[in-house]
């Protein structure tokens, strides 16, 4: 299965954020969208950088609470890793794991078209393991 048909089920919104905007409200639409990343986007197109909770966590310990003023520019991630939608979901499995990273935005061509993250490739596998279960069970009771 591509990353194209795992969209399709899940939708491809994408959160993003301006990098001049505050920590605070980077904490806001992590909270209200129920998202652990946000891709961080000045036009809502491309990518200019990723942040995740872990980067505010990490951060914050080290700067203290006058972190939440900073623009996310400040703690964003740029160098990020992203995948066309034609990448086969197990090999982006291998590649989160391998880099040790949560969160992948989809593009196609220069243009974000959605993001993927580890729970949904989780999610993903095991849908298909109860897929293949079914299938033996109902082979197996005929």
């Amino acid at each position: 299965m591509r990353i194209s048909d795992l969209l399709r089920n899940k939708g491809g919104l994408v959160v993003t954020i301006s990098p001049e905007r505050p920590v605070t409200e980077l904490l806001d639409l992590l909270a209200t969208n129920g998202v652990g990343a946000l891709v961080v986007s000045a036009d809502g197109q491309t990518i200019d950088g990723i942040v995740s909770e872990r980067d505010v966590v990490r951060k914050l310990q080290r700067f203290g609470p006058d972190l939440l003023a900073e623009p996310v520019s400040e703690i964003m991630s740029r160098h990020v890793q992203t995948c066309p939608p034609d990448t086969e979901i197990e090999e982006l499995a291998k590649l989160m794991t391998k880099g040790r990273f949560r969160h992948v935005p989809v593009v196609d061509g220069e243009r974000l078209v959605g993001i993927v993250s580890i729970g949904d490739v989780v999610k993903q596998r095991i849908d298909e393991l109860e897929g293949e279960r079914d299938q033996l069970q109902a082979y197996i009771s005929t």
